[in-house]
């Protein structure tokens, strides 16, 4: 075969496990029926009907918008009023004071980590993050020309693992010049992990300390496309004022997804926003940036953007979608208790769940354990460190049993 495309994209392709797997839980509901087949793949909430959830406030102020509003171009960097506002939307009461914050709109939290990948290390270099994690992480890496390396998100006992965080920077630091350390939190993905106020003051302690040792920089990249139905909206975002006084040399970039609080999935907006006490870092960060964003997609939905300032102007119906999230919250936190009860009953052992659209299981033999489910017509998706199970899409009835299944499969497997 004559190879055309340049040397850099030469053997790329993607079989996303996540779409793949979903599509085979769709087909089976077309032969076995809908009720007969549990679909615990895709990452946006079904409700109990196993209806997409689309805000009701968000849908009609969406669908209220003139269509010069939708049909318009935005800004290269965001209309100013997104800009500001969503940073409301993302820092809450919790905003940091004393350190310079800019934002840039992106096509959703995923165009962030894009943005932060390209433009926060050098060519050649890697970046880190736990070893569960979001496996768009590695494309985006790979496709820019670097790469990813994690350390062991968790203990022995299933506590944070401090130790192998710090062993990580240390041996990344050694060898390059500067870092990009990716933590998501609250409500990872995958496991539903979030990590407290204290386990996060420890996270910083490292990183000033080794940034220090070394006289490097440390870019912290905070993926928060969870948090708004992680817990209460004030709780889970107290840790953002831990980013105050932070030394010059550690910068934060926060990227937050209209794709999970606004449920606009499809819509792709988000926004990066860059958390600094030096101010020229700051207007760096905003320059280059909408830099790329031109090389990249030039602008972003207007109508998803506009549907966001229309909301957070007015208090009316701020109070309403939050009420409207609270609300899939507490069903989302319902399917998460009993999935929780039921696998301490039948012993499994799953990663600490706090919040969020996901749970998981450890085991060395995921795909197996995925492939022995298809069987009973449960899909799941199988992760190099186990199997993710996407409870956002599985209404209670069908949660119900759900953990033994899993615990049968993986002995049948010797899981």
């Amino acid at each position: 075969m004559t190879m055309i495309c340049g040397k850099h994209a030469q053997g790329k392709c993607v079989h996303d496990q996540i779409f793949e797997a979903n599509a085979q839980a769709v087909a089976a509901a077309a032969k076995f029926g809908k009720d007969n087949v549990i679909n615990a793949t895709i990452g946006s909430i079904q409700d109990e009907n196993e209806k997409l959830v689309c805000l009701p406030t968000v849908e009609k102020v969406f669908k209220g918008l003139p269509m010069n509003e939708i049909a318009a171009y935005a800004p290269i960097s965001g209309i100013v009023e997104y800009l500001d506002l969503v940073q409301e939307a993302t820092f809450g009461k919790f905003r940091p004071q004393g350190v310079y914050t800019a934002a840039v709109a992106t096509s959703g939290g995923c165009g962030g980590i894009h943005h932060a990948i390209w433009n926060y290390m050098d060519e050649g270099d890697t970046a880190l993050c736990g070893d569960w994690f979001w496996g768009t992480y590695r494309i985006i890496c790979e496709d820019l020309l670097r790469k990813l390396t994690t350390y062991k998100m968790f203990d022995d006992d299933l506590k944070f693992n401090f130790e192998g965080l710090e062993a990580k920077i240390k041996e990344l630091l050694a060898k390059q010049d500067r870092l990009l350390y990716i933590l998501n939190t609250p409500g990872h993905n995958p496991t539903g992990f979030s990590i407290s106020e204290g386990d996060f003051a420890k996270v910083l302690d490292i990183l000033k300390r080794q940034s220090a040792a070394f006289g490097k920089p440390i870019t912290l990249l905070l993926d928060v496309a969870y948090i708004d139905f992680s817990g209460d909206k004030d709780e889970v975002r107290k840790f953002f004022k831990q980013l105050e006084n932070l030394p010059s040399n550690i910068f934060t970039v926060i990227c937050y997804a209209m794709s999970k609080g606004f449920t606009m999935y499809g819509q792709r907006t988000g926004a990066m926003i860059g958390c600094s006490t030096d101010e020229a870092v700051v207007k760096e960060f905003a320059e280059i940036n909408q830099y790329t964003s031109r090389a990249t997609w030039s602008n972003i939905n207007r109508a998803c953007q506009k549907t966001l300032i229309t909301i957070y102007k007015d208090p009316a119906l701020l109070e309403a979608i939050e009420a409207e999230r609270a609300e899939y919250y507490a069903m989302l936190k319902k399917r998460a208790d009993l999935f929780t009860e039921e696998a301490k009953a039948c012993g499994l052992r799953m990663i600490p769940y706090v919040a969020g659209f996901f749970m998981s299981i450890p085991t060395s033999k995921s795909k197996e354990v995925c492939e022995e489910l298809k069987k009973e017509q449960v899909y799941c998706v199988a992760l190099a460190a186990g199997v993710r199970v996407a409870i956002c899409g599985v209404c209670l009835p069908k949660i119900k049993g759900l953990a033994k299944k899993i615990k049968d499969a993986m002995d049948k497997v010797g899981a």
